[in-house]
């Protein structure tokens, strides 16, 4: 199981809009209890005026690749070396954008067993994760992609997990998808000295093991 490999988003549209000082409606707008890898989700860049929300897939396929079946491998990035690998070193760049979610599932080893967990800050709803995009195209197919980067777990998701997405605290978010070209090592280390924010967690049943099941049974706490 990837690190945040699934995570959810169950925020009304205005919410989101209001949270991220978005101006564009988001057409065809869903909340989403069990978001996985290869499905499109909501990310939000910038083009140096204002900030745009978009769908995007999740998985990125490098503008290089041959087959855009490496985006299965590809929904997570480790930011400590992202500025040393070809995939990830130019979009550390300058195609950076937050990926928007209130809670993300982590599966904690128990013996033998996984135990899923429903993980989310403690102090607001909205957070966004630090992601990177590509554009994909041969002949006519196109792909817009993204990848979620990760890092070090700290103390409290040392318990559960040996990694753990990065979040961005609010009033950095801008510095990250702002449309300025950036040294990518100096983003690398923006972003690992990032402080972190108070999470909670919960048990929650395996029916979200499955990502065809996204309904609100996902966020139930266990019995």
């Amino acid at each position: 199981m990837n690190v945040c490999g699934r995570y959810t988003l169950l925020a009304e549209e205005l919410d989101i809009l209001e949270a991220f000082g978005i101006s564009n409606p988001i057409e065809e707008y869903q909340p989403r209890y069990n978001i996985a890898p290869g499905q499109n989700i909501l990310a939000i860049v910038s083009d140096g005026q204002k900030k745009k929300a978009d769908y995007l897939k999740w998985g990125l396929v490098p503008n290089w690749a041959k087959d855009p079946k490496i985006g299965y491998k590809m929904i997570n990035a480790r930011t400590e070396s992202a500025a040393d690998k070809p995939s990830f070193k130019r979009l550390m760049e300058q195609r950076r954008c937050l990926i928007v979610a209130d809670s993300f599932y982590e599966w904690k080893r128990n013996g033998k067993e996984k135990q899923p967990l429903r993980i989310s800050l403690q102090d607001r709803k909205l957070f966004a994760f630090a992601g990177l995009w590509d554009r994909w195209k041969v002949g006519d197919q196109e792909l817009v992609t993204c990848t979620i980067l990760t890092k070090e777990p700290n103390d409290f998701m040392s318990e559960i997990h040996n990694r753990m997405p990065v979040i961005l605290p609010k009033d950095k978010e801008l510095d990250w998808i702002e449309k300025e070209k950036k040294d990518p090592y100096e983003m690398r280390d923006f972003l690992l000295g990032l402080p972190d924010e108070a999470l909670t967690a919960y048990e929650v049943s395996s029916y979200v093991n499955n990502a065809k099941n996204d309904g609100a049974d996902c966020v139930l706490p266990l019995a």
